[in-house]
């Protein structure tokens, strides 16, 4: 165990950063925010499983319910500071990254990677993965970080980083959702922002030459002579999808705004070319939840108006989800009308960029629940990560899709999930795990580092204090 003391730049000038930002804590208050964590973590139990106190989450995998305390993170949830010279942050786990971007844009940085949705937490990217349209240049979030600090399963407080005595669990702790331990400090690379992102977007009506341009684009990091800094897109069918490419800029024509009455999705369809405040371009999405939103009647024209827009954000729509799933109000009326049970599909998966046209081909058969969004991602490391060994030198593309579908006569709950992890496996694919999971426990481990976990496992939490990765992500303990 070390202090935390040397390990943490004293806090640069806040002037800079607007009130309502969430501002730089300093290493004071960061270490009685550790302390109180330590306590907590000390006072339950022995042999008791342990779990965060806190009350939002961006999974969506139901889990039985706890009646023991869980460790208090309630100080653990900002900007220790922000090193402008040598584009860092030293951040707390439970900051949101609307709060990180708060503080490093008025620093003319970002992090590399901006997970689409405000509320995901910095450690939470980083334990439980990430993805936006600057990973085909960037990788993942966890990629980024150069060191971090975790509580582990023993209690004890470790610094972990590339190289040195914990650098398997540097490398292990991505996708690990909290079973080897907890980030309570993380410090992370920057890059430099500039006041636009000036858009196009681009249409394909073959889903073989989209993937044919995604890898084009990716290798040469341009696309008909403009260079790209962020890329991503969305499939409306087989015959209908666009890449959405986003290029720094320092001056456009106009900026447009989608937190208001315009829907951001739409725009695609309509517009060739567009652009955003930097600000506005990283949260494009979240105002809508993608496109999500329409399930609650925000996006239909008599309800938009008056829906406050302080409202229209994704960490709301989550929770109307999570009182759905809790009371199930929408499934009784819909049983009511005598419309058959749905299943649930929320998923996300990596597919190589050269199987991805085959993997929407058989999608948008089998599924047909669109959109769906991509995000091509190449990892920045030319060693793979433990637990989410994708290929190093292999651009894939993320494909998300979130939604209900109908269970068909003879089909159980489940089945089409299913059928989309046997799918993605035969293409050579991952899912991410912060939704349904169905893996038999050897598939599983066979995918997700099992012959890594339980060393680190048996190191860093020997007496099960953590629940492992399977009974988190597959058996929703």
């Amino acid at each position: 165990m070390t202090t935390l003391d040397a390990r943490i730049p004293p806090p640069v000038s806040t002037s800079s950063v607007p009130p309502a930002t969430c501002p730089p804590k300093g290493a004071h208050a960061h270490r009685r925010a550790v302390q109180r964590l330590v306590d907590s973590y000390r006072a339950i139990p022995p042999g008791q499983t342990i779990r965060l106190a806190k009350h939002t989450s961006n999974l969506f995998r139901p889990r039985v319910a706890s009646s023991v305390p869980g460790l208090d993170v309630s100080g653990l949830g900002g900007v220790i500071n922000v090193d402008g010279g040598a584009r860092t942050a030293d951040v707390q786990g439970m900051c949101s990254y609307e709060h990180l971007v708060a503080a490093t844009l008025p620093h003319g940085l970002m992090p590399l990677v901006v997970p689409q949705l405000k509320t995901i937490t910095l450690g939470g990217a980083v334990t439980g993965l990430g993805i936006e349209s600057s990973s085909f240049r960037n990788g993942l979030p966890h990629e980024s970080v150069l060191e971090l600090d975790l509580l582990t399963g023993t209690g004890d407080m470790l610094t972990v980083s590339p190289e040195g005595e914990h650098a398997a669990l540097f490398r292990g702790f991505p996708n690990s959702y909290g079973s080897l331990g907890y980030a309570v400090r993380l410090r992370v690379e920057l890059e430099p922002v500039r006041p636009y992102v000036a858009l196009r977007h681009v249409r394909f009506g073959d889903l073989d030459d989209l993937g044919t341009a995604i890898a084009t684009i990716v290798a040469q990091r341009s696309w008909d002579g403009e260079t790209v800094d962020f890329l991503d897109g969305v499939v409306f069918s087989a015959g209908e999808s666009y890449l959405c490419l986003g290029s720094w800029a320092d001056d456009v024509p106009a900026a447009s705004d989608y937190t208001g009455r315009l829907i951001y999705y739409r725009s695609i369809r309509d517009r060739g070319r567009d652009a955003l405040t930097a600000h506005d371009y990283l949260w494009r999405w979240d105002t809508d939840w993608f496109w999500c939103s329409r399930t609650f009647g925000a996006q239909h024209p008599w309800v938009r108006p008056v829906w406050p827009a302080r409202y229209r954000r994704s960490d709301v729509y989550h929770r109307i989800v999570g009182l759905e799933n809790r009371f199930h109000v929408a499934q009784r009326l819909e049983a009511r009308r005598g419309r058959p049970a749905r299943e649930r599909v929320v998923q996300d998966v990596e597919i190589p960029v050269g199987r991805t046209a085959d993997f929407l081909r058989w999608y948008l058969q089998h599924v047909r629940m669109t959109p769906v969004w991509l995000c091509p991602l190449r990892l920045r490391s030319e060693r793979p990560w433990s637990l989410y060994p994708l290929r190093p030198g292999t651009t894939y593309v993320n494909a998300g899709f979130w939604g209900m579908v109908p269970i068909a006569a003879g089909r159980a709950d489940g089945d089409v999930n299913r059928e989309i992890e046997r799918v993605v496996g035969d293409l050579g694919g991952h899912k991410s795990l912060y939704s349904d999971a169905y893996y038999g426990e050897e598939e599983f481990w066979a995918a997700y580092g099992g012959d890594a976990y339980p060393a680190l496992k048996q190191r860093y939490d020997p007496d099960g204090r953590l629940l492992d990765l399977y009974a988190k992500a597959v058996q929703r303990r």
